[in-house]
């Protein structure tokens, strides 16, 4: 049975590594989606007849519920609460590393075992890591949801505050390794955990959500990698390894996408928006050439290329289906047309592929940002279709911007920019984008999807 527990746990670790190989690419990711699935499930099968469960009634029952809960979410939430759900399941993980390391560390103290050095370390990880991804990854999902507000909120002293409180979990986390017989150390660690999530993310903006949700989700590898130790569990140390690796490398991606150290991600020093521009009349005041669908048509029907960036706003309106529209009627008239995907567009990391991928967009029509920057410059006609800080070009021009120094979509350098947007409202970085009054630049007012569908009636017409 020993022998046959390792195999198992082995073809599952196998099954995770080639699942997360097939995720890295849109073309192999329903396939790397259902190996990992899989690997879960033998992982999980062979748990529970290495440990000789008898009574599966509880385990029947959070099943069902479980099952319940993901079907119903799956069927209600649209793609643009996505980010929102992932930041949910990184919280669940990490607070679920909290209370299974909880009921380990109160089963050995309860039968009288002796806790080595590994299980005490191990089990102060789990709650100091998963406590501040618990807390951490609600306050993100408040932030996305519009619940918590989206500015980055600081006060005199908050990095001194976070010090403090970090420096208060290690003390612990170390006292308690050498007192591992003392539960309410541990439950202490965890409060102080989910206090230290709390004001870890609350100084970070709605702008720079995307490299807070991939660092959470990091950290919830992390803290189930520590369960495995916790619970001697092969599987589930490699399955939190991968996690939390592939979590970091998705988290210095974002971090160069915006110009950010990951020093600054871990303290919380980054995401210091703006004040939201209360009027930017005096900025845009006769600088701005607003069109028409009919207008948009007539310039597109002469274009060669296009190229079409996605940003929120697209997601919000739900539009991407009807870029699909305009994207196949365009290349039906022998036009090309490509999509600027920016790595930190939207709420979390990859949400543009998603949405696009979701409007079955062909994969080798969405180029990133590297790719299709040099291109600009041959561009006839550019969309921006709901994006803003991504494309604004104060982040090369203004030292002192927020997004200063963050890498941008270059759309100034084409032809001709047409930027739908329902207003002249800045985005989450809280400041007014020059690109909007540039001599190529023509504003067309209104919904993304209805203004794209406008644009399509107009070409048919």
């Amino acid at each position: 049975m020993e022998n046959f527990v390792k195999i198992s746990y082995l073809i599952a670790s196998v099954l995770f590594i080639v699942g997360l190989k097939n995720l890295s690419h849109p073309k192999t990711a329903v396939r790397g989606n259902a190996l990992g699935a899989l690997g879960m499930f033998i992982a999980i099968a062979v748990t529970l007849l290495d440990k000789e469960i008898i009574s599966f009634e509880y385990i029947i029952a959070g099943v069902i519920l479980g099952s319940s809960i993901g079907i119903i979410l799956a069927k209600k939430i649209q793609m643009t609460a996505m980010p929102q759900l992932v930041a949910l399941l990184n919280g669940f993980g990490g607070i679920a590393s909290v209370l299974v390391a909880g009921a380990a560390l109160l089963e050995a103290l309860k039968l009288g075992s002796n806790i080595d050095p590994t299980f005490s370390v191990s089990t102060s990880l789990s709650a100091a890591i998963g406590a501040v991804t618990f807390s951490g990854s609600m306050i993100a999902f408040g932030k996305l949801q519009g619940i918590v507000t989206e500015k980055a909120v600081r006060y005199p002293g908050d990095q001194i505050v976070k010090a403090f409180t970090l420096l208060a979990v290690l003390s612990i986390g170390g006292y308690f390794v050498y007192q591992p017989t003392n539960p309410d150390l541990y439950w202490i660690i965890s409060g102080i955990g989910i206090f230290l999530g709390l004001i870890l993310v609350l100084p970070i903006g709605g702008a720079d959500m995307p490299v807070v949700i991939s660092l959470l989700n990091s950290y919830s590898g992390i803290a189930a990698s520590m369960n495995g130790f916790v619970l001697d569990n092969n599987v589930l140390i490699i399955s939190g390894s991968l996690v939390g690796a592939s979590g970091i490398i998705l988290t210095q991606i974002m971090c160069k996408a915006m110009n950010r150290s990951l020093t600054n991600v871990l303290f919380g020093g980054f995401g210091q928006v703006a004040e939201e521009v209360a009027d930017s009349g005096d900025f845009y005041s006769g600088k701005v050439k607003s069109t028409t669908s009919d207008e948009v048509a007539m310039i597109l029907d002469i274009a060669r290329k296009v190229v079409i960036v996605p940003g929120y706003g697209m997601a919000v309106s739900q539009a991407q289906h009807t870029v699909r529209d305009l994207y196949n009627l365009l290349t039906s008239r022998g036009i090309e047309v490509e999509f600027a995907i920016h790595p930190v567009a939207g709420r979390m990391p990859g949400h543009m592929n998603v949405l696009l991928a979701e409007a079955d967009i062909p994969y080798d029509k969405l180029k990133e940002m590297d790719e299709i920057n040099p291109t600009f410059e041959n561009v006839d006609v550019v969309i921006v279709n709901g994006a803003n800080d991504v494309t604004n070009p104060l982040a090369k021009t203004d030292p002192k911007s927020p997004i200063a120094g963050m890498p941008i979509l270059e759309v100034g350098k084409a032809g001709t920019i047409v930027v739908i947007k329902r207003s002249l409202s800045p985005g989450f970085a809280g400041v007014p984008n020059p690109l909007f009054t540039q001599e190529n630049t023509l504003m067309l007012f209104g919904d993304g999807k209805k203004a794209t569908q406008e644009i399509i009636n107009a070409l048919k017409e």
